[in-house]
């Protein structure tokens, strides 16, 4: 019989609640990562439709891609490895196939760098690996895995808390972009929250060095989005 894990520290999850919320001032909420391109073309309309897009997205890009690149970031940032820290950080930066999903890695991490380095206070081994970060031009899942790495938390946990926080912002722009009453907002969520352990179970299944960035649809909707005549979000 195998013994469960013990509860997360207080510290450790209190940590992670900070991290995977919106009001964390990373900009997050300015970005629908291709749901108001793909409203603008009316195949997103409903309630149903924009829980479909969002859960697609889920399991076909976030969880095959950031997160699984996040959970093997925060291996190496706790083995000091940081030749793979910035292996992972380049294929990050390099698997975003518009200027406008590139922008947003990178403002992202820049501001969660900052964020990190008015934590870091005196501390000169953890100011030493936020030094570290910000010779990368971090992208955002880099810099979130620093972070997270930073409590007591396992892979899994800090994998769900990630994905949770993308949640919560991708509801927030549906319910701006198709637009969505607050009611249905919390219905998508709710579905997004059962379909998230699945979601974080692949990543954590996919072999080291092995992430996945095949979303044709995703960059085709973001080169649009560049264009769009009226838009609410940056991407």
């Amino acid at each position: 019989m195998t013994t469960p894990p013990g509860p997360l520290p207080a510290a450790s999850l209190l940590q992670l609640i900070w991290l995977a919320s919106p009001a964390l001032p990373i900009g997050g909420f300015s970005y629908s990562e291709g749901l108001e391109a793909i409203v603008e073309t009316s195949l997103v309309a409903t309630e149903n439709e924009a829980a479909d897009w969002l859960s697609h997205q889920l399991h076909l890009t976030l969880a095959r891609g950031d997160l699984a690149v996040l959970v093997q970031a925060v291996a190496a940032w706790r083995a000091g490895d940081l030749a793979r820290v910035q292996a992972l950080n380049r294929w990050v930066l390099s698997t975003r196939e518009t200027a406008e999903l590139r922008l947003q890695t990178e403002q992202m991490g820049r501001s969660l760098l900052d964020w990190l380095r008015n934590q870091d206070g005196a501390d000169a081994a953890r100011r030493a690996q936020t030094d570290a970060l910000a010779a990368m031009d971090p992208s955002y899942p880099v810099a979130c895995a620093l972070a997270a790495a930073r409590t007591e938390a396992g892979a899994r946990d800090i994998a769900l808390a990630h994905a949770f926080g993308w949640a919560e912002n991708m509801v927030q722009a549906a319910l701006k972009a198709v637009p969505l009453g607050q009611n249905a907002g919390q219905r998508v969520l709710a579905r997004l929250a059962t379909e998230i352990p699945a979601a974080v179970d692949t990543a954590l299944a996919l072999p080291a060095g092995e992430p996945q960035a095949f979303s044709p649809m995703l960059a085709i909707l973001s080169a649009q989005h560049e264009t769009q005549y009226s838009r609410l979000f940056r991407s």
